[in-house]
């Protein structure tokens, strides 16, 4: 069983890096009717290039039966419902070194490269995402596929 834990940025930074609103990033713009929350993250493409895509997330059962990497390219992820949803990460490819945040609507985050990870799972009613990935030449997608899911837990 993996139980859910905080997203934190502290929490997360063996993975990559959590995008939310970080006041130290601020800088008002627009003759001061705008707040820009400044270089929350860098995308990483190598010889790719950066695309920005919307995944339309659907509830799912809270387990975990599969794992993937993107060996090319990080892989950002930022909700535009504003609900909570989840995050399965892991060093290497297996259920037993999984972690798992519980991320709140305004928080997003970014994997970096080759960082196993669980697809998208969404809390409640589906919920679209904006992604800052790579497209380009070569194969950037891993998966590995395990005969016994591993249930998540948030207690």
């Amino acid at each position: 069983m993996i139980k859910v834990e905080p997203l934190t940025p502290q929490a997360f930074a063996p993975f990559g890096v959590v995008i939310e609103a970080d006041p130290s990033t601020a800088v008002e713009i627009n003759a001061g009717y705008t707040t820009r929350f400044h270089a929350l993250a860098e995308a990483a493409v190598g010889d790719g290039r950066a695309i920005l895509s919307i995944f339309r997330g659907r509830p799912r059962e809270l387990s975990v039966g599969m794992l993937e990497c993107h060996p090319l390219g990080s892989q950002a992820f930022v909700p535009l419902g504003g609900q909570p949803w989840l995050a399965v990460v892991s060093q290497s490819p297996d259920l037993a070194n999984c972690r798992a945040f519980h991320c709140q609507g305004n928080q997003g985050l970014q994997y970096d490269i080759n960082v196993w990870h669980h697809p998208l799972l969404v809390l409640g009613d589906a919920q679209d995402f904006l992604i800052v990935d790579r497209a380009g030449d070569g194969d950037n997608l891993e998966e590995v596929l395990f005969d016994s899911p591993l249930e998540i837990s948030f207690s």
